[in-house]
């Protein structure tokens, strides 16, 4: 049986500025844990914020961003570079996220372009795979995953990066902020087939080294059903990290 290395990250999405950060990590009480690791993506204007709060109070969190570009700098209004985003102390990227998809016009090849520019500037990446109900209804959830990796797995920078700096978390999008959780077993059979393919490009060691992380209407009442199996290394979990009394919850049902 693998050995997980389990990672709980919180995705505040458009929610807090500075002030209900400092609020919000203010009343955390964690310690760390052995097999776990704690990570919150936050709103750009949060993250300088959080990183000096967190070393001041010594909590035991990685802080990243939501988004960051693939180009070093350069005429993109409105975006993120990784070199900026490390002068402020963040090491950690999401990228890929179904709202990125569906709102702001995201693809797999610009997640591709995305994860390849981050990856060569440093950053550790968690990029976002997932199908829709309209996909999964068609019984399409298995090509999906397929196309949505192949780029990846493509690409020699992030081949290289599996199971170091780069890590997945698989999002049913039918899932996501509807209050509907795909059950444990519905959930680690995309996980599975996820590690499968990995392992089949990777090789099982490298494969099993890759995070995969379950994300869609995660909350302290499935957390420990999703944890136990065998290939979920953990939650990208929403509103859940919001309130610090169900984020100390899922914390503590970490090993």
């Amino acid at each position: 049986m693998r050995e997980k290395s389990i990672l709980l990250a919180g995705n505040w999405k458009m929610n807090y500025g500075p002030k209900e950060t400092l609020q919000f990590l203010d009343a955390l009480k964690i310690s760390p844990k052995p097999k776990a690791k704690m990570r919150l993506y936050l709103p750009a204007i949060n993250l300088e914020t959080a990183v000096k709060t967190i070393t001041v109070k010594s909590l035991p969190i990685e802080i990243g961003a939501q988004n960051v570009h693939g180009e070093k700098s350069g005429a993109y209004t409105g975006e993120l570079s990784a070199s900026m985003l490390k002068e402020i102390g963040i090491t950690q990227a999401l990228i890929g996220h179904s709202e990125r998809r569906q709102f702001f016009g995201e693809t797999d090849q610009s997640v591709l372009k995305r994860t390849v520019g981050a990856l060569t500037q440093d950053l550790e990446v968690l990029v976002c795979i997932g199908e829709t109900l309209q996909e999964r209804n068609q019984n399409r959830m298995p090509d999906v995953i397929r196309t949505q990796l192949a780029l990846l797995l493509a690409d020699e920078t992030c081949l290289s990066a599996f199971g170091q700096r780069l890590h997945l978390a698989y999002e049913p999008v039918w899932a996501i902020g509807t209050g509907v959780t795909a059950t444990p077993a519905q959930a680690e059979e995309v996980h599975a087939l996820i590690r499968g393919l990995l392992a089949e490009k990777l090789g099982a060691e490298r494969a099993n080294a890759t995070r995969i992380l379950y994300g869609g209407s995660v909350t302290p009442a499935n957390f420990k059903d999703l944890l136990a199996c065998p290939n979920i290394d953990g939650g990208l979990v929403g509103g859940a990290s919001l309130k610090p009394e169900s984020w100390m919850q899922l914390w503590s049902l970490c090993p």
